[in-house]
């Protein structure tokens, strides 16, 4: 074990120590609080000098870097007792929640939930990454974690760091990612932690030590017995980064896409046409860079939104590569992969929406007012990041080709918009008024009729809510369906 306490890695990267600065970092959800709460309330306790932060709150201060408010304490005792503890002291605003099988605890001080970790080793069953733990120490625990830079420990009450294994500061400095223990025994106990390699990898720009990605294709296939939720949660993250296609390009060239999207892997190597320089799957990739990583369900619709290529792909009868119905196609193969990894329904259906429609501009070399009025009824509120996506997808063709002109597109959607909001983009007449008018019964034939109203108020031939127009209109055309 490592006693930094001297303050060696930081002075090695040239700063100076500040006092409290893990209690000074990036504060959410009261975290910064809560940890002095805590650290003041066990000063003269056994649990002075005995609590650790531990994992990626000291990582990334070590480095510079903001960190999420994800902190986890660790001690070589009872985290049952400790919760207790912070109840009984109304430190804690909620009675401990326990997990005695892993040997955690959350407690809830200053509106921030804090897990507190009794030190543990760990063995894991083959159908299973939850293990079965046993008391240990902060060596054995730091064993059982998964890479050696989120081993690191920091004394809640002195700061003193403590290096476990001895090589974390190392490899942190070197910006390597390496596992505690040979890698193919992490990634077998427990898989989820592949996803996390490529994650941090591209996150923190480490470099995976030798050996590491090699460890990750031949443990690949292991992923399968890993959660929708959780997967989904690692990709979730990785869509969030601006170096999100690099995560994505690794997870596909390991092997880890085949299990769990596997909808992706036949995109590589699809030629696409004399419109485009990348195969289906870099374009892709390129589109996701163009899109940003700001917007979730844009990123996913970036992502995704040729994914329904190569089940549509065929050649004419000039030697053309064609897609038709692509975005349809795609659309169905997002929900199904998005459901599978249990997205929330109206993300899944935002994205699928977005895929749908992500051809539509591409089939109207003239953009009228009643299209942008036909636009701005079917996407509502979802059109800024349709215009976002297909501006995405334009950028990423290959350079020369003519596309519509989304300046002029957009400033007719926004025209459009101010002159006949969504809401009013609708038939002026109810079915109750239309059965009264033509004096027929409820059923298909008032939808139809209503349907007709709606296309003309689109079209700019009847203007929105104009009931007289309508009446008159209904009638004209009800007249010339009925004459013999």
């Amino acid at each position: 074990m490592r006693d930094c306490s001297d303050c060696l890695f930081d002075h090695e990267l040239g700063r100076e120590r500040e006092q409290h600065r893990y209690f000074a970092a990036q504060n959410k959800g009261g975290a910064l609080t809560a940890l002095q709460a805590i650290a003041e309330a066990t000063i003269g306790t056994p649990y002075e000098g005995a609590l650790w932060l531990v994992g990626g709150a000291v990582r990334d201060e070590l480095l510079g870097i903001p960190h999420e408010a994800d902190f986890d304490l660790v001690l070589q005792g009872s985290s049952k007792e400790l919760a207790r503890f912070l109840y009984k002291q109304k430190v804690s605003s909620i009675p401990p929640v326990t997990y005695e099988r892993f040997g955690t605890a959350m407690v809830q001080v200053e509106g921030a939930q804090i897990e507190l970790v009794t030190a543990r080793k760990e063995s894991y069953a083959e159908d299973s990454r939850k293990p079965s733990v046993e008391a240990a120490t902060l060596e054995e625990d730091a064993l059982r974690r998964d890479f050696t830079v989120n081993t690191l420990l920091q004394n809640l009450h002195t700061e003193q760091v403590l290096d476990p294994l001895g090589r974390g500061l190392d490899d942190l400095k070197a910006k390597v990612l390496r596992t505690p223990i040979d890698p193919v025994a992490t990634f077998h106990d427990d898989p989820l932690r592949m996803l996390r390699a490529v994650r941090f990898r591209w996150k923190l720009g480490f470099e995976p030590a030798k050996g590491l990605y090699g460890a990750v294709k031949a443990e690949s296939a292991r992923l399968k017995i890993i959660s929708g939720e959780r997967i989904r949660d690692e990709l979730v993250k990785m869509l969030s980064q601006p170096t999100a296609s690099k995560a994505l390009r690794d997870l596909m060239q390991l092997g880890l896409l085949d299990q769990f999207a596997p909808e992706l892997p036949p995109m590589v190597g699809l030629e696409q046409g004399p419109y485009h320089h990348l195969d289906a799957w870099d374009h892709s990739l390129l589109v996701l860079d163009n899109a940003g990583s700001d917007d979730l369900v844009l990123s996913l619709a970036a992502l995704l939104h040729d994914v329904g290529k190569p089940e549509t792909k065929f050649t004419d009868e000039k030697g053309r590569i064609r897609f038709f119905g692509h975005e349809e196609a795609g659309a169905e193969l997002a929900e199904h992969l998005l459901r599978r990894l249990k997205f929330p329904v109206k993300e899944i259906d935002d994205v699928c929406l977005l895929i749908r429609n992500h051809m539509r501009l591409g089939s109207m070399p003239d953009f009228s007012a009643s299209a942008a009025r036909r636009l701005v009824r079917d996407l509502g509120d979802q059109l800024p990041r349709l215009l976002a996506l297909i501006e995405a997808d334009r950028a990423a063709h290959k350079p020369g080709v003519p596309h519509p002109d989304l300046v002029k597109i957009r400033s007719l959607v926004e025209k459009v918009q101010v002159d006949t909001p969504k809401e009013v983009l609708d038939s002026p007449l109810e079915g109750g008024e239309i059965m009264e008018l033509l004096n027929i019964s409820p059923g298909p034939e008032v939808g139809r009729w209503k349907s007709f109203l709606i296309e003309k108020v689109l079209d700019g031939l009847i203007a929105p809510g104009d009931k007289v127009a309508a009446r008159a209109e209904v009638l004209r055309a009800f007249a010339e369906t009925s004459a013999p």
